[in-house]
This record gives structure tokens, C-alpha cells and sequence, in this order.
């Protein structure tokens, strides 16, 4: 593990952000911006003078994560059923639950369901948060901080870019890096359509979960989740469409590492056709939804056989891969494989 660095000014205002996050997540629950700057004013100094920058990274993944918030297990209980469309059949008993569930939220109430918290299951990134900024889980955070302190510590150089956002969390993580390492000649990119996913194009491109409205977030709540954490500013851009719109014409020059979260077949491949020639040489691919859905894990394998690409593929969890990018475009004639 590369070691550490000294903390950049101002860090604190992202560690208190941190600190503050269950009262303020995601608009899930009631919030109080009066009560929110009053509380503000009263902290005027940085809460934790020495604290480690290895303590204040992993405070912030699992707050990130909700970790470390027991009640983040609960399920919000939607209109419909949170599966793919098709998965279920409409029911008289669902139809009353729509009606229920719609006449709680014009009153803003949220009904959940309380379920025990599964701290493996949270690591893995195998359950959604109640609340917090990201369901990626720890492992594929440790993924993330391990991959910028590479590319920082060998001078790779680009942006770090993240295709699939949902609340921030990934995004807000990778600009807290940039920021430990006093970095500012990089700028980490917000790529979603901020409305959920899209429809698949077929049945091969992916399940249908353009309905459920747990995915729907707002560019406008993913802003104001940077701003918690002290982390909007010029050195985050955001790409609001769906990617075959927005990715080709991204104005990017250089990346150093794109982070994939589509899960869709065409999702994966709009990020990969439009954005792997930017990476630069010993840069980084991490891939989500590699294992969990069969038609990102083949978008992958299509595009790296249409550039004879082979990669050392790594595990970085039940789901997740990574590899880095290697020194020429043409590596192999050969299929990527996954290393043991």
C-alpha cells in the first residue's frame, strides 16, 4: 500500500459533511436546512485535529456506504416490486399497494420495511442502502482508493471519470482523493442520465429497471450530495444523458481511470467505444456489473476481442473487475481472461 500524505487545508469540511451525513441523506427523510446551518455555524474549526488520513477515508466510505447506520438496511417499500419489468405479475394486492404508497408520499411519508443490518452483505455491495450515496459496497471502495493512489503515485496522467452515478457516492470519493493529495490539475466526470436507467434495446441488452424510482436521482440531489461533503467545485463536471448521447462528444482529453456502473450491454459499450482511447498507459478499467450482469460481462468481452485486447483481468469482488490498461492499443491476438 503506497503510503500516506499529508492533509490538504479545509479537509475538515468534508470530514464534518461526513459526520453529519445521517441527518441529511439524500432527501429520503425530512430534512431541515434552517436547523442544518444553524448546526453549521456553531462547528468553526476542523473536528478532528491528527486524525490519519487512512481514519478519515474510511470514516467516509462507510458513511458513504451507511455502514455504519444499522437502520440503512431498511427497504423502502415502492409502488412496485424493486425488479426488473416482467419479473412479477400485476396483482389486485399490487395495485392496492401502488394506491397506498402514492397517497403516503403527497403527504411525504415514507413507509419501510425493518430488516436486521448484514455487514458482509453491505461490504459486498449486495444490499441497497435505505439511505446513503452508494451501494457499491467497501470492497469496491478499497478498489477505487487503491486505484488513484497508483495512478497519482506513478504520475499516470487524466481524469477519472465514473459512467452510472446513481447519488454520487463512487464520484464523491474519487474528488475527497484528489483532494487528500492536494491534486488540482484533474477533474473527476459524472456520467448518468440522472432519470434511472434506460429501457433495454432487447432482451440480451439487460433486465428492465428504468421503473424503479429508488435509481431516479436528480443532478440537482447528486449536486447538493457533492456540496455535503464540501466537494463541489470546478473539479467536478457532470455529463447529464443517456451515454450514447453524451459520451461522444464528452469534452475529455485524457482519463486515467473510467469506473463503469451502466450494467446494460449497450450501457457498457457506449462507455468502452467512447472512452477507452482516452485512457492513458498504465491507467485503470473497473467494471461493476462484470458479474451480475451477463450482458455488461459480454459487452466487455466484444469489445476487447474487436480490439484483440488482453488483458489481465482481477476480482474485486463477487461482481467487480478491474485491469490495467496496457502500454499498446493491440495487445494480443488472443480472448481476455480472467486471472485465478
Amino acid at each position: 500500500m503506497p503510503t500516506s500524505t499529508p492533509l490538504p487545508p479545509g479537509w475538515g469540511n468534508s470530514l464534518r459533511s461526513a459526520l453529519l451525513a445521517r441527518s441529511s441523506v439524500c432527501n429520503l427523510f425530512s430534512e431541515f436546512p434552517s436547523a442544518r446551518e444553524k448546526l453549521g455555524g456553531y462547528i468553526k474549526r476542523d473536528l478532528a485535529m491528527g486524525i490519519s488520513e487512512q481514519t478519515y477515508l474510511n470514516l467516509l466510505k462507510d458513511c458513504l456506504a451507511a455502514s455504519i447506520y444499522e437502520e440503512s438496511a431498511w427497504r423502502i417499500v415502492e409502488a412496485a416490486p424493486q425488479a426488473p419489468k416482467g419479473a412479477f405479475k400485476w396483482t389486485p394486492l399490487i395495485a392496492i399497494r401502488r394506491f397506498v404508497i402514492s397517497q403516503l408520499r403527497k403527504h411525504r411519508l415514507l413507509l419501510v420495511r425493518m430488516r436486521p443490518f448484514d455487514p458482509l452483505a453491505r461490504a459486498a455491495g449486495k444490499d441497497w442502502p435505505c439511505f446513503g450515496y452508494t451501494m457499491i459496497g467497501r470492497s469496491r471502495l478499497d478498489n477505487i482508493e487503491w486505484c488513484i493512489r497508483d495512478v497519482l503515485e506513478r504520475n499516470v496522467s487524466g481524469d477519472f471519470i465514473e459512467t452510472g452515478v446513481w447519488r454520487g457516492g463512487s464520484a464523491i470519493f474519487m474528488r475527497a482523493m484528489l483532494q487528500i493529495y492536494g491534486v488540482t490539475d484533474r477533474v473527476v466526470w459524472a456520467a448518468d442520465s440522472f432519470e434511472g436507467m434506460p429501457v433495454p434495446e432487447n432482451e440480451s441488452d439487460g433486465w428492465d429497471m428504468s421503473g424503479i424510482e429508488q435509481l431516479q436521482v436528480s443532478i440537482e440531489d447528486v449536486k447538493r450530495n457533492f456540496a455535503r461533503f464540501g466537494l463541489l467545485d470546478d473539479q467536478v463536471k457532470f455529463l447529464k444523458g443517456w451515454f450514447k448521447d453524451t459520451l461522444p462528444a464528452a469534452p475529455i482529453k485524457k482519463l486515467a481511470i473510467l469506473r463503469m456502473d451502466g450494467d446494460l450491454y449497450n450501457s457498457t459499450m457506449d462507455a468502452l467505444t467512447n472512452l477507452y482511447d482516452k485512457l492513458s498507459p498504465g491507467g485503470y478499467v473497473i467494471v461493476d456489473d462484470y458479474k451480475g450482469w451477463p450482458g455488461c460481462r459480454r459487452a466487455v468481452h466484444d469489445f476487447l476481442d474487436s480490439r484483440r485486447l488482453n488483458p489481465e483481468i482481477h476480482e474485486i469482488d463477487n461482481d467487480s473487475v478491474y485491469w490495467k490498461v496496457g502500454e499498446h492499443s493491440m495487445q494480443a491476438d488472443q480472448e481476455a481472461v480472467v486471472a485465478s
